[in-house]
């Protein structure tokens, strides 16, 4: 589904990213670890459209995707949350799901809804839909509190929700479970593994050891910029040159 081929990115005299390479293939789960500021989050700013390349190309589905824009690619099917959060602070929970839909709008019914807004089915199908997903998320009391009133761990859940109302074929996931205790992570990951089993490719920055063992099926260990690593969690953690990088000698 996702192919990265010698990825770089520079920043002046700085190489963030170096020549990473690697394959998702659909129906997966691939997590993404490393130490902070090993590049992580500058890679999937490359693969979601929001930073060009240096140098390499980007192939989703088949189709060379390389410094296509964040919009195209989200019509592609590929979808993102951040590291930092980014939703409409004084926008209700059920709002900011609604934005997910946008791409969902057919642009006639747009038309339609601004000339006859008291008839427009397509506008009740879509906060219908995002509804479902606040349930789905265990979010529905939430619906019309503003984003900026809710805790760090609803916000990254309302984030999540915007995502998914995009309908991705590949979710891109930065640091999900930032912010939630160990319970509400768990539950984090049996929905992820849900995801898969409807056919969602995702893709995992993630720190969290438990949740990248929970659900990643493949992991791609990145440290100063590049792949060090790559392979299933339980081999990966047993690899040399990923404990003294980042797991720590008391993994050994």
């Amino acid at each position: 589904m996702l192919n990265l081929n010698r990825v770089t990115k520079q920043f002046g005299g700085l190489t963030a990213v170096d020549q990473i390479s690697f394959d998702v293939e659909t129906g997966i789960i691939m997590g993404l670890i490393g130490p902070n500021g090993a590049g992580k989050t500058t890679l999937i700013n490359m693969i979601s459209g929001l930073m060009p390349l240096t140098s390499g190309t980007i192939h989703f589905n088949g189709a060379d995707v390389t410094n296509l824009p964040a919009h195209k690619l989200c019509k592609l099917g590929i979808a993102r949350t951040y590291q930092n959060i980014r939703l409409f602070a004084d926008m209700s929970v059920l709002g900011n799901v609604l934005a997910g839909r946008h791409l969902q709008t057919p642009w006639s019914s747009r038309y339609w809804r601004w000339l006859f807004p008291y008839r427009d089915s397509t506008a009740q199908a879509q906060k219908a839909a995002s509804e479902a997903l606040l349930k789905r998320l265990q979010m529905v009391d939430l619906r019309d509190h503003d984003a900026a009133d809710l805790s760090y761990g609803d916000q990254r859940r309302v984030e999540l929700a915007r995502a998914l109302a995009t309908e991705p074929r590949l979710l891109l996931l930065d640091e999900p479970s930032a912010g939630m205790n160990q319970s509400e992570t768990f539950q984090l990951g049996e929905l992820i593994l849900q995801l898969r089993e409807e056919g969602v490719t995702i893709l995992l920055i993630e720190h969290d050891m438990d949740l990248i063992n929970q659900v990643c099926d493949q992991v791609v260990v990145i440290n100063f910029g590049a792949k060090i690593a790559q392979g299933e969690p339980q081999v990966v953690r047993r690899d040399p040159v990923v404990i003294e990088a980042y797991l720590g000698q008391e993994e050994a």
